[in-house]
């Protein structure tokens, strides 16, 4: 795909005058790095990040029976969420391999209309679009309000002081996993209490006409405590220390809820697709979800192969230098038996094997 044809955030010309490095990342113009992974990292779990996630999809839900329809599509139970929650699940096939992992939020608009919001992976909004669409109940509207809108994310110890200053009302009253309309700099829009980086803070949606001016509010209080706009890379160090999966990495269709370790994202009281094939799944047959700490400085990259002794046993699905552990880590899936804490598995690093240990995961969880 050519740099003209890749999709643009409401936010590129910002990124572009002020040093983000942009890439394509899945069909959209990304920063991945503005000054360095490690400063923008830092950043973020001392101060405040600010990250461009304007390219993820959101779907609208209007209708008297739009929480019951999302319920039959995601592994989470959603029938009963009360106004202001948000519930992470997962969308899968008939089969139980996960289509992709989404965000379901109840929400009440300014005349206490209830309607429901979706947050889902950018590189799977058409196909998500297109499930939905195959399944639409009639009693249901379904839009796409992803190009209309901008999603900014505020992350970090100081995300919640910063955010409070453009927002009206007491955001410190909002719960983790919770969210709300709201006006933000004198404009309609929405904010939750959800991120992507094992830190505090919030995720604000806005039209994207007053994406900038938001953006570059939060920008200028961000810097004046230390904080700074964070690419793609931190963005990825950060979700890998905090050890939360990321699709085409640690999900996709041919890996199941159950292999990922995402248990919690499942209810078994409601129907959904995909739930007969998971409820007789012989989990003990296939490979899970672990983390790994190298025993030297090699750094595991994203497909080396994983060994014990001379078998191949799996592979690494997302690897780097940590910076706050100022260690390589990495996920990666293995056969159950070999999933143990303290087990050592072998990486193997541009042919020569290294010693990594299976640790518990998030590999950090902030205090």
């Amino acid at each position: 795909m050519t740099t003209e044809t890749l999709k643009k955030t409401p936010l590129y010309d910002w990124h572009a005058a002020n040093g983000g490095r942009m890439v394509d990342f899945t069909g959209w113009s990304m920063p991945v790095q503005y000054t360095s992974i490690i400063d923008e990292h830092n950043a973020t779990r001392n101060a405040v990040g600010l990250f461009d996630v304007s390219h993820m999809a959101r779907f609208r839900f209007d209708g008297d029976g739009a929480l019951e329809f999302i319920d039959g599509l995601v592994t989470r139970k959603v029938a009963d969420l009360k106004p202001g929650r948000i519930r992470y699940g997962l969308v899968c096939k008939e089969d139980g391999g996960i289509l992709d992992d989404i965000l379901t939020y109840h929400l009440q608009d300014s005349d206490g209309k209830s309607y429901t919001w979706m947050v889902v992976n950018a590189g799977n909004r058409e196909k998500i679009a297109d499930w939905i669409n195959a399944r639409l109940a009639d009693d249901v509207k379904f839009t796409d309000h992803t190009e209309q809108t901008a999603m900014i994310a505020v992350q970090g110890p100081k995300a919640m002081a910063i955010a409070q200053e453009l927002i009206e009302g007491d955001i410190s009253e909002l719960k983790y996993y919770q969210g709300r309309e709201a006006t933000i700099l004198s404009h309609h829009g929405l904010v939750s209490r959800t991120g992507y980086t094992g830190e505090d803070g919030v995720e604000l949606t806005v039209p994207a006409e007053n994406a900038i001016a938001v953006w570059e509010a939060l920008h200028v209080a961000a810097t004046e405590v230390g904080g700074h706009a964070v690419g793609l890379g931190a963005r990825d160090t950060l979700r890998l220390e905090a050890a939360m999966p990321l699709y085409g990495h640690e999900l996709s269709e041919e890996i199941t809820p159950l292999q990922a370790g995402l248990g919690f994202a499942m209810s078994w009281d409601h129907e959904f697709i995909g739930k007969a094939a998971l409820e007789t799944l012989d989990k003990d047959s296939l490979p899970v979800r672990i983390g790994l700490v190298m025993q030297d400085k090699r750094v595991p990259r994203e497909h080396y192969p994983l060994y014990s002794g001379d078998e191949l046993i799996g592979e690494v699905t997302s690897g780097s230098q940590s910076p706050t552990l100022a260690a390589p880590i990495a996920m990666g899936y293995v056969a159950r038996k070999y999933a143990a804490e303290g087990t050592l598995i072998d990486v193997d690093v541009r042919g020569k094997r290294h010693s990594a240990k299976v640790v518990p995961l998030p590999f950090y969880k902030r205090k």
